[in-house]
């Protein structure tokens, strides 16, 4: 059976993302072929793709490398984001379907007992779940695509550090339903708005002269022995 290329791409940008692939290390077809254990030719369409989506780029003499983005490139994104999460939340209220508030709300409840009770482990993944389900709520299949490639190459080349209250960021999740649930476009891209600047003060960048040869050594040495085939649950959708 012939594994998708879409597959093995968001295995390949994951393990880009996570810090398994060091910035401008190369990315040998045979190599990832064996580590997700497929042929090159879902491999060489993945890396077509990455390319197109900035998280790969072809070097002369050394192939297909992983993207070294510049600080420059990093704040553009922070940037970008700033201005299309309001804009996809005023989208998601006047488009949203029934199915989307269903989701929407569930998060947000399951969220704020989370953060209520100290459960961080789980709130990355249900941030995420949520910012990607208004994203889709707006109706719009190329701004959600642009945002959710914005949020993958964000969480690439920035950490999270700062003393925001789970809390109150679930609370301004909150908000932002509400809003969405009344139609009102113009609240819902404040209420976003503001909770994107905040959440923009607390990215820090990953890469620059805090890098240490022992972490790469380390990351290089997990690449070498792990193998994750894309028909795993290790893929998220």
């Amino acid at each position: 059976m012939r594994i998708p290329a879409h597959s093995v791409c968001t295995a390949i940008r994951d393990d880009i993302v996570s810090g398994v692939y060091e910035r401008g290390g190369r990315l040998t077809e045979e190599l990832l072929a064996r580590r997700y254990g497929v042929s090159r030719v879902p491999v060489r369409e993945a890396l077509r793709t990455l390319e197109a989506e900035g998280f790969v780029v072809t070097r002369r003499h050394a192939g297909a490398c992983v993207a070294e983005p510049t600080e420059r490139e990093a704040a553009d994104l922070l940037e970008m984001r700033l201005l299309l999460e309001p804009l996809g939340a005023s989208r998601a209220a006047q488009r949203r379907t029934e199915a989307h508030l269903k989701v929407l709300r569930g998060l947000v409840r399951l969220g704020r007992e989370r953060a209520r009770r100290g459960h961080s482990d789980d709130l990355h993944s249900l941030d995420g779940w949520f910012h990607e389900t208004l994203a889709q709520a707006s109706g719009s299949p190329t701004l959600t695509s642009t945002l959710i490639r914005l949020r993958h190459k964000i969480g690439w080349m920035y950490e999270v550090r700062g003393t925001r209250d789970p809390v109150e960021c679930w609370a301004e999740h909150g908000a932002v339903v509400d809003a969405v649930v009344r139609g009102d476009g113009e609240r819902a891209r404040a209420v976003m708005a503001l909770h994107t600047e905040r959440a923009a003060a607390a990215h820090r960048l990953r890469f620059g002269a805090g890098a240490g040869r022992a972490d790469r050594a380390a990351r290089a040495e997990g690449v070498r022995d792990a193998q994750h085939p894309v028909n795993t649950p290790i893929l998220r959708s």
